[in-house]
């Protein structure tokens, strides 16, 4: 399973697929939700604007359902993936990581079968709060990959629904 971070959406709509332009890529990720092989946290779903084209694309029919991960998230392992960005944050750096363990940490609860996908680049020598999904990724032993990397192993072409 593909657990995807809001800016591989996000990413998605303003650079590569437009919502309107591009309503094949759209289709084809409630699709993968249906069939279980890409979700999203709650937590990170909530990350996208209401209001943003995204937010209301969302709420349109059952997307929602269909790419949400429908399972609580286990504070055990958030806290673990925070120790990985620096010993004793403090509010204001773990305002700044933000929604980022959540998604590492729903990973890291089936590490066999779950990765994590992310447009953010690998940056090692970030510390505390800057650091980067990939490098705390490779600290816990978690699979990750970029959204290119994901649409190539999932197969993804706009000719899609003839082969499903």
């Amino acid at each position: 399973m593909h657990l995807l971070d809001a800016n591989v959406l996000i990413t998605a709509h303003n650079l590569y697929y437009p919502l309107g332009r591009f309503p094949e890529f759209w289709d084809w990720l409630v699709y993968m939700g249906d069939t279980g092989q890409v979700k999203i946290p709650v937590e990170i779903l909530e990350e996208i604007t209401e209001g943003s084209e995204i937010g209301r694309w969302l709420s349109e029919g059952s997307n929602y359902d269909s790419l949400r991960l429908d399972e609580d998230v286990d504070p055990v392992l958030v806290q673990a993936v925070i120790e990985k960005y620096g010993p004793g944050l403090n509010d204001a750096e773990v305002i700044e990581i933000g929604r980022d363990p959540f998604l590492i940490a729903y990973a890291m609860a089936v590490p066999a079968d779950r990765i994590v996908v992310t447009v953010e680049a690998s940056k090692p020598a970030a510390k505390r709060a800057n650091r980067r999904i990939p490098d705390v990724c490779k600290d816990l032993d978690v699979r990750w990959c970029n959204s290119f990397e994901m649409l190539t192993a999932l197969n993804f072409t706009t000719g899609w629904r003839s082969r499903s």
